[in-house]
């Protein structure tokens, strides 16, 4: 599976699979930044037993992305966040489609409400969760790319999936 999860919800994506997939699954791999702040997330990745894959749309894109294929050729599941590492918040990029597409895996859109949180000033408005604070875990419907699809099929997958996304997310 392909786990997709917008980039201001990070703070508790690691503790979410491993609480609810973690046990039936052979491993994550998952896309970070290749900026000094990835390196710090890259790090907590690999606190909880995930593969860091440096890379982004900006930087060693089309590399992470052969890389993130090899993990998933192992059968591991992948996790990227659509809209990172600069935005636009809520918006989905293309690369997911295309990863979807080669792999052959099934893109699983999740989300989560915080009760109590703090959003930061940032460009997501990365989101901390309080102590107490009740989590509402969001999954999406599914979605399989064909390994046969076309630019114009691409994108409508896209389009898709941003608006099961935005459907499933409440800020």
């Amino acid at each position: 599976m392909i786990f997709c999860i917008w980039h201001n919800r990070l703070s508790l994506s690691l503790v979410l699979f491993h609480k609810f997939f973690r046990e039936k699954r052979t491993g994550l791999a998952a896309l970070v930044s290749a900026s000094k702040d990835g390196a710090l997330f890259a790090r907590i990745l690999e606190l909880f037993e995930a593969v860091p894959v440096r890379g982004s749309t900006s930087r060693r894109g089309p590399q992470a992305l052969l890389e993130l294929k090899s993990w998933a050729e192992r059968r591991y599941d992948i996790a990227i966040t659509p809209d990172g590492p600069r935005g636009p918040g809520y918006q989905v990029q293309p690369g997911i489609i295309g990863l979807a597409q080669v792999t052959g895996q099934s893109i699983v859109p999740i989300s989560f409400y915080l009760s109590r949180k703090i959003q930061l000033k940032s460009w997501d408005r990365f989101q901390i969760p309080l102590p107490f604070s009740r989590c509402e875990i969001q999954l999406g419907k599914f979605i399989a790319v064909p390994r046969d699809a076309t630019d114009e099929q691409r994108e409508t997958f896209r389009r898709e999936l941003q608006a099961e996304m935005l459907a499933i997310t409440r800020d």
